[in-house]
């Protein structure tokens, strides 16, 4: 089966935020359009809580490509997804574990990318979790979806080194264009049923939980190597702070650029969260402090 042929097999992708949005982009770019792009509901964002669709909708429906949404993956989805034909299917951070029902809808099964070394950092903050760990290598994974976190078994697997200055920002953008490129060089052997699946192993399993706004909390009583691995962590999401005090007055202040020089932790810029002129007064003289 040659490479058109292989790209006109109809499958059906699943994904909703900007990484999503990005690696489907890198997919039409190969050739290869899916019959219809499933993603999360229009949602809430933003200071006036305005509906907004997902990234990887707004770039569907510029390219023509159907979209579902569903709320639940229920039978009438699977009803209307069947009218698609699709063979198999392709799943980037869609936000949902797929119930078995979905899974067995694929003849040719799903393809999941994760930003991780399988079985190492399963789950929803794999990025992250290597940046806070002090890892210096990661990668990518081409795995088989199963009804198990982030469990399927591996079709390929790439490493690249990790930067000693390198945020969320830049190592995920790194590691999209790397996944999306591992799994192009892979559909070809999945689709025709020539791929050699790999067990992972579960003793060596490890899980990156979702992470809570508040673990972005730095501290000048903590080492500067926990403050750093938190700042190159969290950079992204949920970001970085500290609190201020000038006397009786407490602000939340959010680091947006600090670094790593000798042994120190150094913030090289920051803002009020609440952006007040009051508050941006205060922050001249005020120091930060510990919770």
């Amino acid at each position: 089966m040659n490479s058109h042929e292989n790209a006109s097999i109809p499958f059906a992708f699943f994904g909703t935020p900007y990484v999503a949005r990005d690696t489907l982009s890198l997919l039409l770019e190969a050739g290869y359009v899916p019959s219809v792009v499933v993603t999360s509901p229009d949602a809430p964002r933003g200071r006036g809580l305005e509906l907004t669709p997902s990234e990887t909708r707004v770039l569907a429906e510029a390219e023509g490509i159907p979209v579902l949404a569903p709320e639940k993956l229920d039978a009438a989805f699977l009803n209307e997804l069947s009218s698609y034909g699709v063979q198999y299917a392709i799943v980037v951070a869609y936000g949902k574990l797929l119930p078995q029902e979905v899974i067995d809808a694929f003849p040719l099964g799903l393809l999941n990318v994760h930003y991780s070394l399988l079985p190492k950092y399963r789950g929803a903050s794999p990025v992250e979790a290597v940046l806070l760990s002090g890892e210096e290598e990661t990668g990518v994974t081409i795995q088989r979806l199963v009804f198990r976190m982030d469990a399927g078994d591996i079709l390929a697997q790439r490493a690249t080194k990790i930067e000693p200055d390198e945020t969320t920002w830049e190592l995920r953008e790194r590691l999209i264009r790397l996944g999306a490129e591992l799994l192009i060089e892979t559909l070809p052997a999945f689709i025709s049923g020539a791929v050699t699946l790999v067990s992972q192993d579960e003793s060596r399993a490890t899980f990156a939980r979702k992470i809570a706004k508040e673990e972005g909390l730095l501290s000048p009583k903590d080492d500067p190597d926990i403050n750093w691995k938190k700042y190159r962590a969290f950079r992204e999401s949920p970001g970085t702070y500290f609190y201020a005090v000038k006397g009786d007055k407490r602000i939340r202040v959010k680091v947006l650029k600090a670094s790593r020089k000798g042994d120190m932790f150094v913030i090289e810029r920051i803002i009020p969260e609440s952006k007040s002129e009051q508050d941006y007064s205060m922050l001249a003289h005020a120091g930060w402090v510990a919770e």
